[in-house]
């Protein structure tokens, strides 16, 4: 889920390369939410595909906080 992934870079240094399948999925969904900035692989590039994230926006770490909060 996008925002397990999102919590599982919380402490990640930036920029982070993404390779896993799954994980760049999370990450597409990120960026498209504006809650991370990364550079995605376009539709149809090689087999080898990575992302790079290259942060976790204001936005993002805001929805990080609130989360937390709601499971306390």
């Amino acid at each position: 889920m996008p925002m397990d992934f999102l919590r599982r870079i919380e402490e990640a240094s930036f920029p982070l390369a993404v390779v896993e399948e799954a994980d760049i999925q999370c990450a597409a969904v990120l960026a498209a939410a504006n809650l991370i900035e990364a550079r995605l692989p376009q539709p149809g590039e090689s087999l080898r595909r990575s992302a790079l994230i290259l942060r976790i926006t204001p936005l993002g770490r805001a929805e990080l906080s609130r989360s937390r909060h709601q499971r306390a």
